[in-house]
């Protein structure tokens, strides 16, 4: 079964994480899956929405799959990465249709960072959602995911929440506005993602689009120079040893260096 799937019912398309038993964590045939997905939905009015899912019942999306990162070797590995992954965030968000992520349970790395590119988030009471990179792996978010971040919660909440590694419950992610709903379970999440979905294909098509286009503009503006942050952590050894370290499930002991 592939590890992303998607349908079409009625005029929404349905993407799903599909790898439950690794808490739905991202491939890169994964991200490329979503960016190519998302690039290439129709605009005829066929589709009038796209809603993004976990499979499994605990998760939305756990982040990257960390045995990708043991290839690393250079400082342009981990510039490529980055670069990768922020052209499937810009694919997220360049989607001409509104999208909805449906966040059930986990939603932590590279998973919530497409939840933050999505245009609405609505949870379920499970959410946990964050970066706690800096507890588990040592490495860092792009600017531009920090810029995406901030402009939805807050830069003063983006820091605390990486600075302590700690996770947003649902409430709380309400409440700083990066979710405007939250249901009871995951049955409640996915039949008013359903009904989101509908409402979104009842409105004026080139409004949204422009509204979202218009609102990427002016984010773009931001963009700055991190390539040498990016080496600073990824070629550390504090990202090598935290990365084995997590997945022999043992706590890391950083250096700094």
């Amino acid at each position: 079964m592939s590890e992303l799937t998607h349908e079409i019912r009625d005029a929404t398309l349905w993407i799903t994480f599909n790898r439950p038993q690794a808490r739905n964590a991202l491939t890169f045939q994964m991200y490329e899956g979503l960016a190519d997905l998302c690039r290439n939905v129709p605009t005829d009015g066929s589709l009038r929405a796209v809603v993004l899912s976990g499979a499994g019942g605990r998760a939305f999306a756990a982040g990257t799959d960390m045995t990708q990162f043991r290839t690393f070797d250079k400082a342009q590995d981990a510039l490529d990465y980055e670069a990768k992954i922020g052209a499937v965030l810009e694919a997220v968000e360049r989607c001409p249709l509104p999208t909805v992520a449906a966040l059930n349970g986990a939603c932590t790395g590279g998973g919530a960072a497409i939840a933050a590119a999505c245009d609405i988030r609505i949870a379920s009471a499970s959410l946990k959602f964050g970066f706690p990179i800096a507890r588990t792996l040592g490495n860092c978010l792009a600017a531009e995911n920090l810029a995406r971040l901030s402009a939805l919660m807050g830069a003063g909440r983006v820091r605390e929440m990486i600075f302590t590694a700690r996770l947003l419950g649902a409430a709380e992610a309400q409440a700083c506005g990066l979710v405007s709903e939250v249901l009871e379970d995951e049955a409640a999440l996915m039949a008013r993602a359903e009904a989101l979905a509908q409402t979104l294909g009842e409105m004026a098509p080139l409004t949204l689009r422009a509204t979202k286009e218009a609102m990427r503009r002016v984010g773009a503006v931001a963009k700055v120079e991190d390539a040498d942050l990016i080496e600073m952590c990824y070629m550390s050894e504090d990202f090598r040893h935290g990365m084995e370290a997590f997945l022999a499930k043992e706590a890391p002991k950083w250096t700094g260096k």
